[in-house]
């Protein structure tokens, strides 16, 4: 079976909003944020999964709407 993936995500504290942000370029449309940055943690766990499949169909679509 393959390895484990790594993607780089970047967690910021915003000191106006008092909220933890995350972002990625490895994941496109991550943008979480939350108060808690335990909550975030486990919010972005739930995301990465989904927003890769929802990427990976958009590229599959796009390239057979090219063919």
């Amino acid at each position: 079976m393959g390895g484990a993936l790594e993607y780089k995500i970047q967690l910021l504290w915003d000191n106006e909003a008092s909220v933890w942000i995350a972002i990625s370029l490895d994941v496109p449309g991550l943008v979480l944020e939350s108060g808690s940055f335990d909550t975030l943690i486990e919010r972005v766990r739930y995301a990465i999964p989904e927003l890769l499949e929802t990427n990976r169909q958009r590229r599959h679509e796009a390239m057979r709407k090219r063919i």
